[in-house]
């Protein structure tokens, strides 16, 4: 196969640069090349089997970037569907009526720290910039100092009111699912939360932005909106960046799409597990028969969004 591959790469820089020495070849000499070069059937589905095989030891917990736009379940989905591709696996359609080859999961309401970009003088229904404009109050008057001084008050363990608009549920259902059927809602009652730190970091009225750390069942939403309330305006939340979660951080650990790839996964598995308390790490599940081993691993997203729905996950 060198010989062949020599053979085409000499003739064509003959024939690149006119005059130049180099040796000859058929067509017939090139196309034998080419398919020496080009790996085989058999190869190709070796190489899916080795990829199948590392996919299914991965365990662990690692982190993604989440932009703006998808769900955690849609994005979830999203990761499923490349990984299993990658793979040469079936697709999670197919086994939706098969054991579930791939089991993955997101961490639910986490710990974290954040960044958000708000807006005075105006409240939505959903405490952000996806909801419907309820209310709107002067700013004017308001400065950078009256802000930097309700911020001491929310910091430390406080008590918080959840947004209505929000995965807690009511009968069984999700309190966001309820108010956008237009059914009416009971406000929970406020429970105790954690902010360790709030600073902020820029004003350019009626825009201002925080960064916030928190403990786990903390809404950055319900924050803003008592932050408005404290200044005798209103206020909701424009835009929210996720930077930290426990030992991650967005730019250092978390992998965007692009880099969603088997190789990538098992790296990152390695490191961000490694970062774990002992207690915290995931053990990899008992060993199955081939035909029914499982991938199983959380993933956790650091990231940016404006949808409501995705209130418990990242906000």
């Amino acid at each position: 196969m060198a010989a062949a591959q020599a053979e085409v790469e000499s003739s064509l820089n003959a024939h690149s640069a006119p005059g130049a020495a180099g040796t000859a070849v058929s067509p017939v000499a090139a196309d034998a090349a080419a398919a020496a070069a080009a790996p085989t059937g058999s190869q190709a589905q070796v190489s899916k089997a080795a990829l199948a095989a590392k996919l299914l030891s991965l365990s662990g917990v690692f982190a993604v970037h989440k932009p703006k736009g998808p769900t955690s379940a849609e994005l979830l989905n999203r990761l499923k569907e490349k990984l299993l591709a990658e793979a040469g696996m079936p697709s999670p359609e197919w086994n939706k009526r098969q054991r579930q080859t791939l089991k993955l999961g997101h961490g639910g309401t986490l710990d974290s720290a954040a960044q958000g970009v708000l807006e005075l003088g105006k409240a939505t229904d959903t405490l952000d910039s996806t909801g419907k404009v309820t209310d709107e109050k002067p700013y004017d008057k308001i400065t950078r100092e009256d802000i930097e001084g309700v911020l001491q008050k929310f910091t430390g363990n406080i008590m918080q009111v959840p947004p209505l608009y929000s995965a807690l549920k009511q009968g069984g259902q999700r309190l966001s699912a309820l108010m956008k059927r237009g059914e009416a809602v009971e406000a929970r009652p406020a429970r105790p939360v954690t902010v360790y730190s709030i600073s902020l970091l820029s004003c350019q009225l009626p825009l201002f932005t925080l960064d916030v750390e928190c403990g786990g069942g903390f809404y950055i939403r319900s924050l803003v909106n008592d932050i408005g309330r404290e200044l005798s305006s209103c206020a909701h939340v424009l835009e929210l960046t996720r930077t930290k979660q426990g030992p991650f951080t967005l730019e250092e650990h978390a992998l965007p799409e692009g880099r969603w790839t088997i190789d990538d996964i098992a790296r990152s598995l390695e490191h961000c597990t490694s970062l774990l308390p002992d207690e915290l790490a995931f053990k990899k599940p008992k060993s199955e028969k081939c035909s029914d081993q499982a991938l199983s691993y959380e993933y956790i997203t650091l990231s940016e969004t404006k949808r409501a729905e995705d209130a418990t996950k990242t906000l």
